[in-house]
């Protein structure tokens, strides 16, 4: 299995504009490659027990895990997940095996919180899109999640998500912001905060941020092999040989450039 993010490994900081650049792209973008050759060093073998399936959700599971220790979960921490999309349901699954004892997640969609609730969430609450609405949902994340939101998970990015995750967390908590729904939000960091006129700000809750991740696939490939992290039901759908689907694909558009005497350019 590569382990093609781990090329960041090196860098004190991985999220150096110009260090991404030159090591997302170049020689290490293979796109549609069948075999590549990769430095042995960047490389992680599979344990026996986990198939090629599964290990191709380490890349996904990795967002999840690298947020989970840049918010330092563990089992004194209550957690809350913004969003019940893949990344979400990932890191609800991280912030599981990290130990978090309570786990709740949010979302506009019927189906996701469904799923959601499959894999493991505590509770799942349905909230609205409005603004206008946070304060309403906010108290009734806090009743179903029974006690003090520890830290929580903005797996959208939006400012209503991010409006309420902060609300919703008890004072010197954490919000990990990992969606990048919008490229600005609007917060209200000095808006009184529900009917007890404490303001956000006044309450010290820290708000960290995360792009991509970093050393994670070891721990990944552990957590799979030891099942406390299962992806299988993550995996919905399989599909046929690509290799032969782009074969069919090419052979199509060859003769067809033969026929009309045009040049194609494909972009794969």
């Amino acid at each position: 299995m590569l382990g093609v993010s781990q090329v960041l490994r090196f860098d004190p900081l991985h999220v150096a504009s110009d260090n991404l650049k030159r090591k997302a792209k170049g020689k290490f973008c293979w796109r549609l490659a069948v075999e590549v050759v990769h430095p042995a060093d960047l490389c992680f073998k599979l344990p026996d027990n986990v198939s090629l399936e599964e290990g191709a959700m380490c890349e996904p599971l990795s967002v999840g895990i690298h947020a989970c220790r840049r918010a330092e979960i563990g089992p004194e921490k209550n957690v809350l997940i913004m969003g019940a999309g893949p990344i979400g349901l990932v890191t609800m699954l991280a912030a599981r095996a990290f130990g978090a004892p309570r786990i709740i997640i949010v979302d506009v969609d019927e189906y996701r919180l469904s799923v959601a609730k499959s894999l493991g969430a505590d509770d799942v609450v349905k909230v609205s899109t409005s603004m206008q609405d946070v304060d309403e949902d906010v108290v009734r994340i806090q009743e179903v999640m029974g006690a003090e939101v520890d830290v929580s998970f903005d797996c959208a990015g939006l400012s209503k998500t991010m409006s309420t995750a902060l609300s919703a967390t008890r004072a010197g908590g954490k919000v990990c912001l990992i969606g990048m729904g919008h490229n600005e939000m609007t917060v209200p960091l000095l808006q009184p905060q529900q009917d007890n006129n404490v303001f956000l700000l006044d309450r010290e809750v820290d708000i960290v941020g995360i792009f991509r991740y970093k050393d994670t696939w070891p721990l990944c490939l552990e957590f799979l092999r030891s099942g406390k992290i299962d992806v299988k039901p993550l995996i919905t759908h399989r599909f046929g040989s690509l290799r032969r689907r782009l074969r069919k694909l090419l052979r199509s558009a060859l003769a067809a450039v033969m026929q009309s005497k045009l040049c194609l350019i494909f972009r794969l």
